[in-house]
C-alpha cells in the first residue's frame, strides 16, 4: 500500500511539475499559430463591423474555451456586447474570460489588448488589407498564451480577466464600457499588452512600460525576473503620450495601476497603421519571449503577495 501511495506521489509530483513548466505551456508553435491566424488575410484586417472582426471575435471564444475560462459574471458567454452610442445599432463586443480566484476572488488583476485593426484600407496596388498583424494581433496573441499558462498553474489567488478590446483604435471604446462595467477599487492591476512584435531600442529580451513612474508596477515585474535575462523599462517615448493612448488609459484614470507592455520602436516603425504590417515583418521569438516574461513577471501580483500602488486618479467617476 505505501508503496502504491508512494507511486501515485510521484505521478502528481511529475503532472505538477509538467503542469508549471511555461516552455511546454507556451511553445513557440502555439504563438505563432496564434498570431498566424489572427493576422491572416482571412481576417480581413479586423475591421470593425465587418465579418472579419466576428470571424477574430469567434477564433478568440474558441481558444478561451479551450482553455476552460469562464465566462465573466453577469454574462452567458465570452461577448461582451454594446453600441458605441445611443445612435448607433450596430453591436460591438469585447471577448472576456476570467479565472476566479482562490482566496481573494473579489482582487481583480487584467491581462489586455485589443483586437481591432483599420480593415480595408487604400493601400498599393498589390494590397488593400492593413493585417494589424503587431498592432495588435501580438497583442491578443499574448493574453491567450497567458491564459493558458495561469490555467494550468492553477495557484492565483486573485480573480485573473482576460480580455480582447474592441474599437480602441477609434477611441477605446471597448475599454471604456468595459470599465463602466466593474468597481475599478477592485481591480489591482491591468496588464495591457500592445505591440510585442519587434525588438524594443532597448535590444533583446526587453520592453518598456507605459507610466513606468505613476505606480511601483513596474519594480515588481522587474523584481520577479530577477536573474533572468529579461529587463522591463521605462517608456522611451514620453512625448508620443502612450500612456493615455490604449486601453489602459480608462481604468488608470480612476486610480488602477494599468500599464501598456510593448516593445515598439513607435518612433521610426514603418509599417505601424500600413498594409505592411503582417506577419512576415514579426520578430516571433521577441513575442514568444516577451510573453513568457510577462508571464513570469506578474506571478507575485497573480498569488497576491505583492499589490501595485495606486496611480493618482485623474477623475473621480466614470463619466
Amino acid at each position: 500500500m505505501r508503496k502504491i501511495c508512494f507511486a501515485l506521489l510521484i505521478v502528481l509530483s511529475a503532472q505538477l511539475s509538467r503542469a508549471q513548466d511555461i516552455n511546454k505551456i507556451i511553445t513557440a508553435g502555439y504563438v505563432d499559430h496564434l498570431i498566424k491566424t489572427l493576422s491572416s488575410d482571412d481576417m480581413q484586417g479586423r475591421g470593425l463591423y465587418t465579418p472579419g472582426i466576428d470571424k477574430a471575435a469567434t477564433f478568440i471564444e474558441q481558444q478561451f474555451k479551450a482553455i476552460g475560462l469562464q465566462p465573466l459574471k453577469g454574462e452567458t458567454g465570452y461577448r461582451q456586447t454594446f453600441y458605441k452610442d445611443s445612435t448607433d445599432k450596430r453591436p460591438l463586443f469585447n471577448v472576456a474570460g476570467m479565472i476566479p480566484g482562490k482566496s481573494r476572488a473579489n482582487e481583480i488583476v487584467i491581462f489586455s489588448g485589443h483586437y481591432d485593426h483599420l480593415g480595408i484600407v487604400k493601400g498599393d496596388l498589390q494590397d488593400s488589407i492593413a493585417n494589424g498583424a503587431d498592432d495588435d494581433a501580438s497583442g491578443i496573441t499574448a493574453v491567450i498564451a497567458l491564459a493558458k499558462y495561469y490555467k494550468a498553474l492553477n495557484n492565483n489567488e486573485r480573480t485573473l480577466v482576460f480580455i480582447a478590446f474592441t474599437a480602441e483604435e477609434i477611441g477605446g471604446f471597448g475599454s471604456k464600457y468595459f470599465s463602466k462595467k466593474l468597481d475599478p477599487e477592485q481591480v489591482t492591476a491591468m496588464f495591457n499588452i500592445e505591440m510585442i512584435g519587434k525588438e524594443s531600442k532597448f535590444g533583446k529580451n526587453t520592453a518598456f512600460i507605459t507610466g513606468y513612474d505613476k505606480s511601483d508596477f513596474g519594480k515588481i515585474l522587474q523584481k520577479n525576473l530577477a536573474g533572468t535575462e529579461f529587463t522591463f523599462h521605462p517608456d522611451p517615448y514620453p512625448q508620443q503620450n502612450l500612456f493615455y493612448r490604449s486601453d489602459n488609459a480608462t481604468l488608470a484614470a480612476l486610480g488602477v495601476p494599468a500599464h501598456t507592455i510593448s516593445t515598439d520602436q513607435i518612433d521610426k516603425d514603418e509599417f505601424y497603421h500600413t498594409v505592411k504590417d503582417e506577419y512576415s515583418t514579426l520578430d516571433t521569438l521577441n513575442i514568444l519571449y516577451t510573453i513568457k516574461a510577462i508571464a513570469k513577471s506578474a506571478i507575485s501580483i497573480v498569488k497576491g503577495t505583492d499589490t501595485p500602488s495606486r496611480i493618482p486618479k485623474l477623475v473621480d467617476s466614470h463619466e
